[in-house]
């Protein structure tokens, strides 16, 4: 069976989350089997170690089980960014727009090093306003995007075509709707 089948498989739908209309796709089945987790995890690293990134940057919250995974599988740091107000420290701040509403994100200011090449991985690429949002704060504190990986994108949304539009770099997901 392909990974895609297989994340496909480990997958929930709840009906009516965060709001009535929306179908959320949830990865938390997909956490609890170890042999489709870790080829996730092998399957992102694959297609971005030739782009050798020097950190991983992943948006709260199930972005980030699946950002530490890649940060400690290819020994490099790891990155958050975080809903507005969560982080202890001086911040640089995004806003955005979801499929549901807006929000705003957050990162250190010194979160990344001046040129640094930075994978952004979230679970769930929908209409990339959260991505492309992430990618501002990264290019903003001075590192460089390589790449954005994603668990799931559900294309119809158009999220795969804004941030490529925006940003120029290869956008890869496991699993696609």
């Amino acid at each position: 069976m392909s990974l895609q089948e297989e994340v496909k498989r480990n997958l929930r739908d709840v009906q009516d989350f965060p709001k009535p209309g929306i179908l959320f796709k949830d990865i938390t089945p997909l956490l609890s089997n170890a042999p489709v987790r870790d080829r996730v995890v092998e399957d992102i690293v694959g297609y971005f170690s030739s782009f050798k990134p020097g950190a991983i940057a992943a948006v709260e919250a199930r972005g980030f089980i699946f950002g530490a995974l890649l940060a400690q599988r290819l020994h490099v740091p790891f990155i958050p960014i975080r809903k507005a107000g969560k982080l202890p420290y001086q911040t640089l701040r995004a806003s955005y727009e979801l499929e549901y509403g807006t929000a705003e994100i957050e990162m250190h200011i010194d979160a990344v090093k001046k040129d640094t090449k930075v994978l952004l991985h979230d679970d769930v690429l929908a209409t990339g306003g959260t991505a492309a949002a992430a990618g501002r704060l990264i290019q903003q504190a001075g590192g460089r995007l390589c790449g954005f990986s994603f668990i799931i994108d559900l294309s119809f949304l158009g999220g795969q075509s804004r941030i490529q539009k925006e940003f120029e770099v290869p956008v890869h997901s496991v699993a696609a709707f």
